[in-house]
């Protein structure tokens, strides 16, 4: 399995499904993570939040592609969704994770609606919630028991943005995946929305994340 993370920023992908992420790299899955800006706006220069970057995906065993946008000034234009549409072709991607489209940050909603424009014919497209989502309704849980801490490692590299910032609350994110767990009847979960998401009664169910209806 080929598996494609979009973020607006460093360490978007990490908050969003790096649990999920690291579950599927244990269990064989390929990885990609398309960074689509500098993240120049936050905490920490560029060049700082790049070799964070860079650490948090040589953890997940992931190839990394960057956007080359500046931070602040992403927009659902054709040069974005030709990016995202480039890196689909060259890595082939079984499964696309990225933002919900419904974000108080610019950068993330034009994120989602690029991907949702460069993905249009492929099969299963995923949305995960950060920080500054908004009116997240998740209808797929992916199972992340025991990865937890790993994910908290993963945004552990990403030192400008936990040390010093509120922009990163590992312990808030731990009770995040506890609530999660407790909606999709897990014990700890990443949650997401679907664009779409083939059925495939050929695939292991431990291969995909899982749908759980209330």
């Amino acid at each position: 399995m080929r598996i494609l993370a979009i973020g607006s920023h460093p360490d978007d992908i990490e908050l969003g499904c790096g649990a999920t992420l690291l579950k599927a790299r244990e269990q064989g899955a390929r990885l990609a993570l398309l960074v689509l800006t500098d993240g120049r706006l936050g905490p920490g220069d560029p060049h700082l939040r790049d070799r964070e970057q860079q650490a948090a995906a040589r953890q997940l065993g992931a190839r990394l592609y960057r956007g080359g946008f500046r931070d602040g000034e992403l927009a659902h234009d054709a040069a974005l969704t030709r990016r995202i549409e480039d890196v689909l072709a060259e890595f082939r991607p079984d499964l696309v994770l990225t933002h919900a489209p419904a974000d108080s940050h610019q950068d993330h909603r034009a994120a989602a609606r690029a991907t949702v424009a460069a993905a249009r014919t492929h099969p299963h497209l995923l949305h995960y919630e950060g920080p500054t989502t908004l009116d997240f309704q998740p209808t797929v849980y992916s199972d992340v028991t025991g990865h937890v801490p790993g994910k908290l490692a993963l945004l552990r590299h990403h030192l400008s943005q936990v040390v010093g910032s509120r922009r990163v609350d590992l312990d808030a994110l731990a009770a995040q995946a506890r609530f999660r767990g407790f909606q999709g009847r897990l014990e700890d979960a990443e949650a997401f929305t679907a664009t779409r998401s083939l059925l495939s009664l050929g695939v292991p169910a431990a291969a995909l994340p899982r749908q759980v209806t209330a």
